[in-house]
């Protein structure tokens, strides 16, 4: 008798602990299927009995990801009718390679998967306990799509450009292109590449619920010079670099993220929406002129959720696919603790990363832009003098052509200089300032540039904390992290929590503002001028410029460059003295300190 009791008690607990489905909810989708990655999908709902703000719809892929597994989520409420238990919200959906499905659920009190539970940024996440309904059927996009996600990069060769794209297989490919949209008359196939679930090196990214099909990633370098590419996809044109031009634009940013249009793991950066939308507009006044973009760090803030990527290179793609994107590695682009290299010192590295375990070749390089020569180094990786890297960045420094590039600017994520001066990474500036610092004075660096603060400030030229005198051809060093991701400590006192470190603005620091935006750098071979552009409204906040003999402008009569003027990089002048930032700009977040 016992037996035959257990086992109906068992089944019993079971029955009542399984998710049920409402026999009165629906949630329908149109249409069936999507044109293009991105494309608009109506999701409806119906028969939501007495609908509660904690009522939220799950969207998942693939369809047969658990209830805890969802990609993303939207609370009902968000919808202005409904309190009616029926209403609807268009969302936009990208690619990932895999159908979508969309499930209801109410978050109830008794859910104890629910507020227990907290995403790594301290926010709830919804419990899936109780389930009213899930859509019938799969939403797919259509086969025989075009490619997707292109980006393109510079090479070693001035006469090159590097075409990348993304595939749902493997099946050759090539791309069309030439002079003319009318002329694309050569074609050449692709080289295809692709990494596994157990290239990841830890969770969540080799784990089900961060591990995606990343498809297949295909590129290509071609010699170009005012080049359209033509696959299945749209016709794109970009323009390469001009050997021995005299001019050099480019846009600067670091931490930028990218939005999703619902709820996810994590906290994602609206402000990168108003930051590609500016400088899209940038690019185009540009015309036919090169112009390259540098993200110095904390591209996609994907911590191993592959889909995440997905949503970044959608959104980028009508800007990566006219101009070269280039990136260097921050510490939310690397999981350090399964990493070779541990210095006792290191304990600001940890798992930012999320699993995610890149390839650890191209983390530190250097190239030629017009007059300008890049550098990019990593400081997530051992940077440290009898390295590679350090090798390598001192020879670069040692050799940059003067003549041909008057101007260094020196990328890199983490800050040598910054007023926000969390403890954790003192042990790493310390180093940096004593290995590299005597490199960039010694070479006469003109610009070094940092991301990992999400704020912009600019300095003096400096050595060793110290503004320089006029004719001293130091470095000036501008935190640019503000490309869209929104914690930050604080740089002044709120009563809630006066625990909290406040971070003085030292004379040093000339100016420093929490608006978001991203930098635009025009140089010829006399001068270098870089502008800070606000987010908030798209105009100059702040600029520096910079003679080719390091004399750093002061007066508002030798800002008169009129090819600047011509091509919106001064709208107006601001003077370089120490000033408090204005307070109409995008606010940033601070509460999650």
């Amino acid at each position: 008798m016992i037996r035959p009791l257990t086992f109906f008690l068992f089944f019993y607990l079971f029955i009542i602990s399984s998710p049920a489905i409402s026999s009165s909810v629906s949630v329908t989708y149109s249409p069936k299927t999507l044109v293009e990655s991105g494309d608009l999908v109506n999701i409806q709902w119906n028969g939501v009995e007495t609908p509660t703000e904690s009522d939220w719809l799950g969207i998942y892929s693939p369809p047969n990801s658990s209830n805890n597994s969802y990609i993303g989520y939207v609370f009902l409420s968000s919808c202005n009718k409904w309190r009616t238990g029926s209403c609807s919200i268009d969302l936009p959906l990208v690619n990932l390679r895999s159908k979508y499905e969309f499930r209801i659920f109410r978050w109830r009190d008794d859910d104890e998967t629910g507020k227990k539970k907290v995403d790594p940024d301290h926010n709830p996440v919804p419990g899936t306990k109780h389930m009213l309904a899930k859509s019938e059927g799969e939403l797919g996009l259509e086969t025989g799509r075009g490619p997707e996600q292109i980006h393109l990069a510079l090479t070693d060769h001035e006469d090159e450009m590097r075409v990348m794209f993304i595939t749902e297989d493997g099946k050759e490919n090539y791309v069309k292109y030439g002079g003319d949209e009318n002329a694309m008359n050569k074609a050449v196939n692709t080289f295809v590449s692709r990494y596994e679930r157990e290239d990841m090196c830890d969770a969540p990214a080799n784990h089900s619920t961060g591990w995606r099909d990343p498809g297949f990633i295909r590129q290509k370098l071609e010699i170009t010079q005012k080049v359209l590419l033509q696959g299945w996809s749209d016709t794109h044109s970009f323009m390469s670099r001009a050997k021995n031009s005299d001019e050099t634009y480019a846009i600067l940013f670091g931490d930028m993220g990218t939005a999703t249009p619902y709820s996810t793991f994590h906290t994602t950066q609206d402000e990168s929406v108003s930051t590609m939308k500016w400088i899209l507009r940038d690019i185009e006044a540009q015309g036919d002129k090169p112009i390259f973009i540098s993200h110095i760090g904390d591209i996609g803030y994907a911590r191993g959720y592959s889909w995440v990527w997905d949503t970044f290179f959608t959104q980028i793609e009508p800007v990566a696919s006219k101009v070269p994107y280039h990136v260097c590695i921050g510490n939310h682009e690397y999981n350090w603790p399964l990493q070779p290299w541990k210095p006792d010192w290191a304990n600001m590295y940890g798992k930012d990363g999320g699993g995610e375990s890149p390839a650890t070749r191209n983390l530190f390089y250097s190239f030629d832009s017009g007059v300008v020569h890049f550098v990019y180094l990593s400081t997530e990786t051992n940077f440290l003098p009898g390295g590679d890297q350090y090798n390598f960045i001192k020879h670069d420094l040692e050799t940059v052509n003067r003549t041909k590039t008057p101007f260094v600017v020196v990328q890199g994520h983490r800050p040598m200089y910054t007023t926000s001066d969390e403890y954790r990474d003192v042990p790493l500036r310390s180093r940096m300032l004593e290995h590299y610092e005597p490199l960039f004075v010694k070479n006469k660096v003109t610009l070094a540039v940092w991301g990992h603060v999400h704020r912009y400030e600019r300095f003096c030229p400096l050595k060793n904390f110290t503004c320089g005198e006029e004719d001293e051809a130091l470095p000036v060093h501008i935190v640019i992290g503000m490309g869209g991701h929104d914690w930050q400590t604080l740089w002044t006192p709120r009563p809630s929590q006066t625990t909290y470190p406040i971070f003085p603005q030292p004379e040093r620091s000339l100016f420093r503002t929490g608006e978001f935006g991203y930098t635009r750098l025009f140089a010829t071979k006399e001068k270098l001028t870089l502008t800070f552009i606000g987010n908030h409204d798209g105009e100059p906040h702040d600029m520096v410029e910079i003679l080719a003999s390091s004399k750093i402008l002061r007066r508002a009569e030798e800002s008169s460059n009129k090819s600047e003027v011509e091509n919106g990089y001064l709208s107006w002048f601001i003077s370089h003295g120490r000033r408090v930032a204005t307070s109409g700009g995008a606010p940033v977040k601070t509460n999650d300190v």
